[in-house]
């Protein structure tokens, strides 16, 4: 079973996937492993590149381990829930508000979209994007809360969660200022877990590649933990081994690894 991170290890930040990574992940398809895709990602925004890949039967984890869903070609939507992990977001966001009332705040309704304070940069967030009034993001409970702050960094972001004392959620900070909050315990690795005892895999032929801060349960969790070059030392020190970077294609040769027979 082979886990795959989207952005950053499978395409460039540009959204650029290479005929390598692409020809990889088909051969390793081909010679009868199990690809999961496992992202921040919202479902909705990792489906074209699942078709894009060919990958039209399988599984995949959205929204950080919150959403997992298998791909059924003859579903309505191809696609099939079947796990959703909710939590009520409004102490998170009520606490977040304080320290970054400026921020822009999102919640995910699965397999729609967003509900959002005001919209985000171009091409952030995918599906249908409703404004609503900040308190209406808790009026039900969801899989993710997204904050974005563009002006600030990756850097203030860490030490903000860190100061605010964040409990009873799961948060990570992506590579700019943008953290997702997830329900308490929810992480890639609780989803891809879930996934690995559906298909009967064995916990070492496992593989995960990742690159970012929301990767490093998952390369934990993995019997073979790969880290992409260019991730931050967090990242790295997580890991079992590291490959070259996202624009030296570092996962092609990792998936290629798997067809000589490395498990």
């Amino acid at each position: 079973m082979v886990a795959l991170d989207i952005d950053g290890t499978l395409v460039t930040y540009d959204e650029e996937l290479s005929d390598a990574a692409r020809d990889a992940v088909t051969a390793v398809r081909a010679a009868g492993h199990h690809v999961v895709l496992a992202s921040g990602r919202s479902l909705i925004a990792m489906t074209p590149l699942a078709a894009e890949l060919k990958i039209d039967e399988g599984w995949i984890v959205a929204s950080n381990g919150a959403v997992v869903a298998r791909l059924d070609p003859n579903a309505p939507e191809g696609y099939e829930l079947v796990h959703v992990e909710t939590f009520d977001p409004g102490p998170a966001l009520r606490l977040l508000r304080q320290e970054l009332p400026h921020a822009r705040y999102a919640v995910e309704d699965v397999g729609i979209g967003f509900r959002l304070t005001e919209h985000f940069p171009d091409g952030e967030l995918q599906g249908q994007h409703e404004i609503v009034d900040f308190e209406e993001l808790w009026s039900a409970d969801v899989t993710r809360v997204v904050v974005r702050a563009p002006g600030s960094s990756s850097d203030e972001f860490h030490r903000l969660a860190e100061a605010v004392g964040l409990e009873d959620v799961t948060y990570a900070v992506g590579w700019s200022a943008w953290m997702d909050i997830a329900p308490m315990g929810v992480t890639k690795a609780s989803g891809l877990e879930r996934v690995r005892q559906e298909l009967g895999v064995p916990e070492e032929r496992t593989v995960a590649v990742g690159d970012g801060a929301n990767d490093i349960d998952m390369l934990r969790w993995a019997a073979r933990g790969v880290a992409m070059g260019h991730a931050s030392e967090r990242v790295r020190d997580a890991a079992d081994e590291i490959t070259d970077g996202i624009e030296e294609d570092g996962v092609v040769p990792v998936l290629r690894s798997l067809l000589d027979g490395r498990p």
